[in-house]
């Protein structure tokens, strides 16, 4: 899948904003109106090396486990996910958060997400499936409900633990 990429300015410091993403558990919080059955990796969920196991409710699909782990955490710039899913774990996923400033107590965050599908047939489903359209709408609530969580403290979804979500 080409490139997906979304943005949103939240009124918070670009530390902060980075510090909340950094931690892997908070995912769940923003992004459990698509994904299931969210498990970390490790039990240090900051910073690089941490990770999650997860399936995508995606449309026409059915459910299959993709994981993600945080390879580059560069504070407060950049943090940057590789990972697998699909069928046999064989589409790679990229994942790029990417924090400017927006002003006083403003950061821009930016969210591109790609997918690198093996086979045509992959591909294929894919495209059939509107896979990336469904990417940008899930990630833009995603960003709309983080933006939420760190400017008002609302619309907190569950939190991640080891075993699952508690």
């Amino acid at each position: 899948m080409d490139p997906v990429t979304v943005s949103t300015t939240i009124g918070r410091p670009r530390e902060e904003v980075f510090d909340y993403l950094a931690d892997v558990a908070n995912h769940l919080e923003f992004s459990d109106h698509y994904i299931k059955d969210f498990r970390l990796l490790r039990v240090d969920s900051y910073g690089r090396g941490a990770g999650a196991r997860f399936r995508l409710d995606a449309p026409l699909r059915r459910p299959l486990w993709e994981d993600m782990t945080f390879v580059e955490v560069e504070r407060p710039y950049r943090i940057v996910a590789f990972g697998r899913g699909g069928k046999f774990n064989r589409i790679k996923t990229t994942t790029i958060y990417t924090f400017d400033e927006a002003g006083p107590n403003a950061t821009e965050l930016e969210v591109m997400t790609e997918t690198e599908p093996p086979l045509p047939t992959d591909k294929l489903l894919e495209t059939v499936t509107g896979f990336r359209g469904w990417t940008r709408r899930k990630t833009r609530k995603a960003l709309a409900r983080i933006q939420s969580i760190l400017e008002e403290n609302e619309d907190r979804g569950p939190r991640a633990t080891v075993a699952g979500v508690r």
